[in-house]
């Protein structure tokens, strides 16, 4: 990837809303985003070498067709939302629908050289704590080099007047990455590699659940959801509530299995591997060295202050497996810091250890800052 590809540019926020309705509300953030929408979809590999191709066959009709009619079915304001982004940014639909799909639709490609290496698509590390004295959340958001500069945030004023911001990758609904909501409730994400045998085709997508996510009224609540979705390949969610100082990380696969650990005074790193719900995973991911080299190492850094959690997050000193990424195949796109005490969610563009937050969000209020 060429250095032009490489820069950073400033994370950029909308507002939307209220809308008439979820399709709207899609067409608005397309419209805003079309640049990188249309950007980002030309540029991912994975979509263009894998993805596209594997659509035009017709043994896949059945699979994402499966998958865009429960979807459909169980997340109606979703899938309009989706529609919308799609008309919106003036894009194919089909196009949107498989990067929002992908993680369902990937593990069903013939297992070539290429598409191994074009698997290995996103990555991302947290370190959680509740203690009398420390209540953190940090979360490395990792992903594939093509997605740099085409990601942002999204602030959605709901119906009821309630909203809430989330990271967003262009061209998918918010979010498959971190967000927040105006109850109080927080989630950041890693990515599980179960084995072909433990996924069900067609079932629901990761996207659609983390979408619903940000509109759980309190962590008991975004646990119901979770449970009420039949997934269709496994999530790890680290569940934030910033009212009962609570951090819950819930293990999901399919066929309704899910196991919940509450974080306490022990930091908890996760990075992409079931670490307590007993899945088969993909030993080839798994054991390829890069999520247990960052597991490795997190366990002898030291992990008793937010200061400690941001340095952990920006250790590069394993040069081939570092905890903070630069290329090539995988980028750390930014950092996010959730301080159940203070109430705030930060992100930090640039390596932690040295960069200063783009914005500070106050969890408590409707009101929001944005650091010098």
């Amino acid at each position: 990837m060429g250095s032009s590809n490489m820069e950073r540019t400033k994370l950029e926020m909308f507002e939307v809303g209220p809308v008439k309705d979820a399709y709207q509300m899609g067409f608005l953030i397309g419209q805003r985003f079309s640049k990188e929408i249309r950007s980002r979809l030309s540029t991912d590999l994975i979509l263009q070498n894998q993805l596209l191709p594997f659509a035009q066959k017709s043994e896949s009709q059945s699979l994402i067709n499966a998958l865009i009619d429960n979807n459909r079915e169980k997340f109606p304001r979703y899938w309009d939302e989706l529609l919308g982004t799609a008309d919106g940014s003036g894009v194919s639909i089909l196009d949107v629908i498989l990067i929002n799909f992908r993680k369902e639709i990937l593990p069903f490609l013939p297992k070539t050289e290429t598409f191994m290496k074009a698997e290995t698509s996103d990555d991302c590390s947290d370190v959680l704590v509740v203690s009398d004295k420390l209540a953190i959340a940090a979360h490395n958001e990792d992903a594939n080099v093509v997605l740099v500069g085409h990601t942002y945030l999204i602030k959605a004023i709901l119906s009821n007047g309630q909203y809430f911001i989330g990271y967003t990758y262009a061209g998918e609904l918010p979010s498959c990455a971190f967000g927040f909501n105006t109850q109080g409730l927080a989630f950041t994400l890693n990515s599980v590699p179960p084995t072909e045998g433990e996924i069900m085709a067609g079932g629901i997508g990761r996207n659609f659940v983390s979408r619903d996510l940000l509109e759980a009224t309190s962590i008991d609540d975004a646990l119901d959801r979770i449970y009420s979705s039949e997934v269709s390949v496994g999530h790890s969610y680290n569940l934030i509530d910033i009212r009962t100082r609570r951090i819950l990380n819930v293990e999901t696969a399919s066929r309704n299995r899910v196991s919940v650990r509450e974080v306490g005074v022990t930091p908890f790193f996760h990075a992409n591997m079931y670490l307590h719900l007993q899945v088969e995973q993909l030993v080839a991911k798994v054991q390829d060295d890069n999520s247990t080299s960052r597991q490795e190492r997190a366990t002898v850094l030291p992990k008793g202050s937010a200061d400690d959690f941001l340095s952990l997050l920006g250790d590069m000193d394993d040069k081939k497996y570092p905890i903070y990424m630069t290329g090539p195949t995988l980028y750390t796109l930014c950092t996010a810091l959730i301080d159940l005490d203070d109430q705030t969610l930060s992100i930090i563009e640039g390596n932690p250890q040295k960069g200063e937050a783009s914005y500070v969000f106050s969890m408590s209020t409707r009101e929001w800052k944005i650091s010098p």
